[in-house]
């Protein structure tokens, strides 16, 4: 009578697991699709045939073209910021000890738990107080805001459990500063920097709440959507989330693979 049960477990959990998997894989197949759908109408909402053509009329729209390049680029650009000054504030939170250390943690734990929509009005209400006109610069420092504590927290956790005796063996081997850093520090702490690199990607080409509030004129990826919701959304749309989806998945394959040959 208890091998039933104990064999049952497994298998239970493993329906289980795959019903999870297939629940949130489905509203990513059906975005690809509907990128085949040879739709007739403004709304892509009904399948009514198969066709590649949306494959080759991908830029036709010139305005959501210039919406996924602001996304694009809004999101690499602060990617690019955030990371290294999320990985500067990560290491000293994790491997220094100095007066105020708490209170910083606790403000990028602030941060990340945020309500966006509070976050938004706090950074819109900072941009009108100044003066500054909200447009592509705006959305840009509001994604770094935002995305910096994510990279900071993911960095710390790394810098934690960093031997130091290795930075000390460098050091009495004669090894400068920059040279611990840049030749023993920097390389143990690159997986969680290429963590919170991607974390903060991630955030920042999804982002529809803070980039409402702070962009003005500026239309980003999801914005267009989110408007194109009331008129209708073509199928570039669903090429589009199939051609980033795509190039998501061969850079956290590509990683992958480089984890399994490093351990």
């Amino acid at each position: 009578m208890t091998g039933a049960p104990a064999r049952t477990g497994p298998r239970v959990l493993r329906v289980y697991t795959l019903a999870l998997i297939a629940w949130l894989v489905l509203p990513i197949a059906v975005m690809v699709l509907f990128g085949f759908n040879d739709t007739r109408s403004r709304q892509n909402f009904r399948w009514e045939g198969f066709t590649l053509k949306w494959y080759t009329h991908l830029f036709d729209k010139a305005d959501l073209t210039t919406a996924v390049l602001n996304s694009l680029t809004i999101a690499l650009f602060s990617t690019a910021i955030s990371t290294v000054l999320g990985t500067l504030a990560g290491l000293a939170l994790g491997r220094y000890r100095f007066r105020g250390r708490g209170a910083a943690t606790l403000l990028l734990l602030m941060a990340i738990a945020c309500p966006e929509l509070v976050m938004g009005a706090s950074l819109l209400s900072m941009f009108v107080t100044f003066g500054l006109p909200r447009g592509y610069p705006t959305v840009l420092a509001a994604h770094v805001m935002f995305s910096v504590a994510f990279v900071a927290v993911t960095v710390r956790a790394r810098a934690a459990g960093l031997d130091p005796s290795v930075d000390e063996a460098a050091r009495d081997l004669g090894a400068g500063p920059w040279t611990r850093f840049r030749l023993v520090t920097l390389p143990m702490l690159r997986p969680g920097v290429a963590a919170g690199a991607l974390l903060a990607f991630v955030l920042s080409i999804d982002d529809v709440v803070i980039t409402g509030f702070t962009g003005g004129a500026t239309v980003t990826f999801p914005l267009w959507i989110y408007g194109s919701t009331r008129t209708g959304t073509p199928p570039q749309v669903n090429v589009m989330g199939t051609l980033i989806f795509m190039v998501g998945i061969v850079i956290a394959v590509v990683l992958a693979r480089r984890a399994a040959r490093r351990r």
